[in-house]
């Protein structure tokens, strides 16, 4: 069964079922290849990103070339867990000066999100892009201070676990 094919039939639900997967395919040279077109596909890209998060826990990082799909491909997702798979993925990719604006979109947009989760790691993506490109701190460092007033409780455990990291 292919990929698409087994992403198409999963129940939304199941980690079993993706790491099943994930291990059936995490050996093939193309893995990243295979699912990124995935992530243009509503019925896939939940799935299709969790592949992504899964493999970046046993990997070092990705090709640039690759990171450059993944940008370009932010503003298309519509379901909330592939969102929230991206942005957990962050801190594992190299935020290009080219790709830094396409994130920034991506992270604005998450932060008025009803999704308290996407809301919550979406600082932290903003996080991760001034680590990369200092230029954004002062802004987010707003940010999260007009978070720590008027966030769900949850979106504020997360920045405080953010600043302890010393930001």
């Amino acid at each position: 069964m292919s990929i698409r094919k087994a992403l198409q039939e999963w129940n939304g639900k199941s980690v079993d079922d993706l790491e099943r997967l994930y291990g059936l395919y995490r050996t093939d040279d193309a893995f990243i290849s295979l699912i990124l077109p995935l992530f243009k596909q509503p019925d896939c890209e939940s799935g299709a990103t969790w592949l992504l998060k899964r493999y970046l826990e046993d990997h070092e990082g990705i090709d640039d070339r690759l990171l450059d799909e993944i940008f370009g491909s932010l503003g298309r997702l519509q379901h909330w867990q592939a969102k929230l798979h991206l942005l957990q993925c962050l801190s594992h990719f190299k935020i290009s000066k080219s790709n830094k604006k396409k994130l920034e979109l991506f992270l604005r947009a998450c932060l008025t999100s009803s999704n308290k989760f996407v809301r919550a790691w979406s600082y932290n993506g903003f996080y991760e892009l001034a680590l990369q490109h200092p230029q954004y701190k002062q802004e987010i460092k707003a940010f999260f201070e007009m978070a720590m007033r008027d966030e769900a409780p949850s979106v504020k455990a997360r920045i405080r676990n953010i600043m302890k990291r010393g930001f």
